[in-house]
């Protein structure tokens, strides 16, 4: 039976480190930092991987504009980060996942059901 217990504490070192892994991938989520833009970069928003507006920035020049103008390249310029963020994430994610599968020794051709 050494074998099997030699099975099973390698089973738990991979599940140890499949944890620390995915606890990174989650920090390195939450601090990511992506800006979106609009009216030629006039308008500038700071995101999080959270999605928490960090910053923002807005051109003086458009403070002399319409409030409704100012508003709709605000609301644009948000949609752009978050739309960043998203595929920030998404390459971030697949980056972490194919490193984790890296570390897992699977059989050739063998796919996880998500990715």
């Amino acid at each position: 039976m050494k074998g099997f217990g030699d099975i099973m504490q390698q089973a738990q070192k991979m599940q140890a480190d499949m944890q620390e892994r995915m606890e990174k991938m989650q920090k390195e989520l939450a601090d990511l930092r992506v800006t979106g833009e609009a009216g030629a970069g006039m308008v500038k928003v700071t995101m999080s991987g959270r999605h928490d507006v960090t910053s923002v920035n807005i051109d003086p020049s458009l403070l002399t504009e319409d409030k409704e103008m100012l508003e709709d390249l605000l609301a644009a310029a948000v949609n752009d980060t978050v739309r960043r963020v998203e595929e920030a994430q998404q390459k971030l994610q697949k980056e972490q996942m194919g490193g984790l599968a890296a570390g897992m020794n699977l059989p050739e051709g063998f796919k996880f059901p998500f990715g």
